[in-house]
């Protein structure tokens, strides 16, 4: 049953579901070498069916029988890589909280059932590159956009961890590690990266709606963060454009919320969204399907309060996430997702080549931690080059 069911099951078409937050692993290839071999268990892994059924059943079975949520392993805890052991710190009554985990959780459990990425931890205590080599591969970045004649702009999507702070437990594995990383990150990242600081204005837009701008059970911002996202990169890139926006209630939408699924719960996000209209009366915001492996444009008339430069934005899941309000105020914008750029960075650079902004937006976690694909040196070099070709 273990191992003939999964391989019926693919037969008549049954396919894991991509629920932790990221792509699902793909087939190693030969040209890896010995990563062909290594590289099958994540593979298997993340492709074997009913994964997520087994994982809600883990979730409820441990919560229902032992009354404690279940020790989901990540990447790095398989290896049996351990890092630095909190101690314990103490409540506000006196009393002594309760020891935190002894090593990093794949979701960190709040209060009032509010839910965190463990990777916000894990990825400031254990970075894959420095943090002073994530700010020098940044400036590099710049450099080569503006080398060519463009404007570069750089925007750093904020952790939940950092904007909602007021659930967190009192107590978790790493939590030491990653404040000190956290407040290194953000003492240095505008003077050092020119980067747009959005954690103003996110608050600005918690006050206004009376509540956090990110959801309880994922990982991204609502729909008022991506507003205050898309006004942000508008004003970089046409200063003033954004005067005449007005944003009115939409539609309320429900999605699942990523962070429940990686614990195996299937819970909800009620999101209120909006209609934006860029010269105070035209709705322009609008729904872009598609996954953004590939470069995609959207163009409309340009008018008040839309820019007219080209732009194109290379983002992650907090872009994609309210492309409709992204795309309204730019007459023409081509989006990417990041995570697709090292497949191909000729095809990259080419688009970036017919662009007269680029726009460079990443989550906190990701350069924290070092792992956005856009800090590889040889990334930059291929965009770099493509660029060169068609200076402005």
């Amino acid at each position: 049953m273990f191992f003939c069911v999964p391989l019926l099951l693919l037969v008549v078409g049954v396919r894991a579901p991509e629920f932790e937050n990221r792509r699902l692993a793909d087939f190693p290839s030969i040209t890896d070498g010995f990563g062909l071999f290594t590289g099958l268990d994540q593979w298997a892994t993340d492709h074997l069916p009913l994964r997520d059924k087994a994982v809600q059943a883990e979730d409820g079975i441990s919560r229902g029988v032992f009354g404690e949520p279940p020790q989901f392993k990540t990447d790095q805890q398989k290896k049996n890589d351990v890092g630095p052991v909190v101690a314990p710190t103490t409540t506000e009554a006196g009393v002594p909280a309760p020891p935190a985990p002894s090593e990093y959780q794949q979701v960190i459990e709040g209060s009032d059932n509010w839910l965190y990425l463990g990777f916000d931890v894990q990825g400031a205590c254990e970075p894959k590159l420095p943090l002073d080599v994530v700010f020098q591969r940044v400036a590099q970045l710049r450099q080569v956009v503006e080398a060519s004649g463009r404007k570069f702009v750089f925007v750093v999507a904020p952790n939940k961890s950092t904007m909602v702070p007021e659930h967190l437990p009192p107590g978790y594995f790493g939590k030491d590690c990653a404040t000190k990383a956290r407040d290194e990150f953000w003492q240095r990242v505008v003077a050092e990266t020119g980067a747009v600081d959005l954690r103003p204005n996110l608050e600005l837009a918690a006050k206004k709606i009376k509540g956090p701008v990110y959801s309880k059970f994922d990982t991204h911002w609502t729909f008022d963060g991506g507003l205050v996202y898309a006004r942000a990169i508008a004003e970089q890139a046409k200063p003033g454009v954004s005067v005449t926006w007005r944003s009115t209630q939409g539609k309320v939408v429900q999605v699942p919320g990523d962070l429940s699924s990686l614990i195996g719960q299937r819970k909800s996000v009620v999101l209120q969204s909006y209609r934006l209209a860029p010269d105070g009366v035209d709705v322009r915001s609008r729904e872009v399907e598609g996954s953004f492996a590939e470069p995609r444009r959207v163009t409309q008339s340009s008018g008040k309060g839309v820019v007219d430069a080209k732009v194109g934005v290379l983002g992650d899941s907090f872009t994609f996430y309210v492309h409709q309000y992204v795309v309204a105020g730019f007459a023409d914008i081509t989006l990417q997702n990041s995570d697709f750029v090292p497949a191909d960075p000729h095809r990259t650079g080419a688009m970036l080549a017919d662009q007269d902004v680029v726009v460079f937006e990443a989550a906190e976690r990701s350069l924290v931690g070092g792992v956005n694909p856009l800090l590889d040196e040889g990334t930059i070099a291929t965009i770099a080059e493509e660029l060169a070709k068609k200076p402005r």
